[in-house]
């Protein structure tokens, strides 16, 4: 092994100091060019000025993955930039961006993992909520869960996109782990657990082996387990560990989660439409005539012009018993050339359609 002399580590320190003013200097010049944008955005723009552009976004950070020389891999560079981003376009104007709270939860981690922390988060008591600070301009966007990949779909999240006028920007996805946390010291003092219901059903294999005799208690979020346990003799959450950070609780035990792959999809939604990014889906609300192989001719167009589904969901559509609307998503741009045509052929068959969005591909 080549020892390093006192000469040799000074020598790297003081190039460590030198690349660290040059990045200080690049930074800063990328922030003034993200204000110059914003100033000819305001004096080009008309109305309502976009100041976030989503399909930029992300194809700065696949451009970045693509030419990462490394040693720090794709997923750390790309987060990176990410935030440098989301402070430029703070200077630009800040965003903010409604949650699931409270503080603490997983749609709060992906709201960041997808805006960057200069984002501003304001926590809502329910999926409903979010929706409703998006519709009436309080919050610029609503970032809310849609399906994990051990517990599926979450159907309450579907349902409001019937009646909702807002549309998908983007998509999140986001590995999920779930920590024991508890004001007591070891597992044999805790007689409840906390949790929202999906995490309870993806610790249900280490719950049963661990903690078979704990009352298992389904709340509104991993974080109000977590504010709920701080409080409680004997009482335990399953939530984050930035909610037992905040909260004040010790954990007990990490990564219960019985699917170490266990991964969750948060949607983006907003007014706004996103351009193509070359990377991207559509989502789609369709209804068929309720006959023999009605299902199989509505989804005919999407084969005739190579479409590729990627998820399809039923829900019940509340106009009537065994009446059902479905949820489809599709990759490309639905002003792409082959998706455009098969919409069209689409609305053509469809006794309801609508188009949800068209939204990048999540690059992280």
């Amino acid at each position: 092994m080549t020892s390093v002399t006192p000469d040799g580590l000074d020598a790297v320190r003081c190039r460590i100091d030198a690349i660290d003013l040059e990045l200080l200097r690049l930074i800063s010049e990328r922030a003034c060019c993200a204000q110059q944008v914003a100033e000819l955005k305001t004096e080009t723009g008309g109305g309502k000025v976009q100041f976030y552009r989503p399909e930029r976004e992300v194809a700065v950070l696949r451009r970045i993955k693509e030419v990462n020389p490394g040693p720090l891999d794709d997923e750390e560079m790309a987060r990176l930039f990410r935030e440098i981003m989301s402070a430029c376009l703070a200077l630009e104007r800040p965003l903010n961006a409604a949650f699931l709270g409270p503080e603490g939860t997983f749609t709060q981690a992906a709201a960041i993992k997808h805006f960057g922390h200069a984002v501003v988060t304001r926590p809502m008591g329910t999926i409903n909520e979010i929706f409703r600070e998006v519709e009436s301009d309080a919050c610029d966007f609503g970032v809310v869960p849609v399906e994990n990949s051990t517990e599926g779909v979450v159907s309450y999240t579907l349902d409001l996109f019937m009646s909702s006028p807002l549309r998908i920007t983007g998509e999140v996805t986001l590995r999920i782990h779930h920590h024991l946390m508890s004001q007591a010291s070891d597992l044999g003092a805790i007689r409840t657990i906390y949790s929202h219901q999906q995490s309870l059903a993806q610790c249900r294999g280490w719950l049963d082996r661990h903690l078979p005799h704990a009352d298992r208690v389904s709340v509104g979020s991993n974080a109000d387990a977590a504010r709920t346990a701080a409080g409680e003799s004997g009482a335990a959450a399953v939530a984050s560990r930035q909610a037992a950070e905040i909260y004040g609780l010790a954990v007990l035990a990490e990564r219960i989660e019985d699917d170490p792959g266990n991964t969750t999809r948060f949607l983006v939604i907003g007014k706004q439409d996103s351009p193509p990014s070359g990377q991207d889906k559509t989502s789609l609300l369709l209804s068929c005539r309720n006959q023999s192989g009605g299902l199989h001719t509505l989804l005919m167009p999407l084969a005739a012009h190579g479409i590729s589904m990627t998820r399809i969901e039923s829900r019940p559509s509340r106009r009537g018993i065994w009446d059902y609307v479905f949820f489809i998503d599709i990759l490309g741009h639905r002003q792409d050339l082959p998706v455009a045509a098969a919409l069209a052929h689409l609305e053509r068959e469809a006794l309801l359609f609508k188009i949800l969005g068209s939204y990048p591909v999540a690059v992280l």
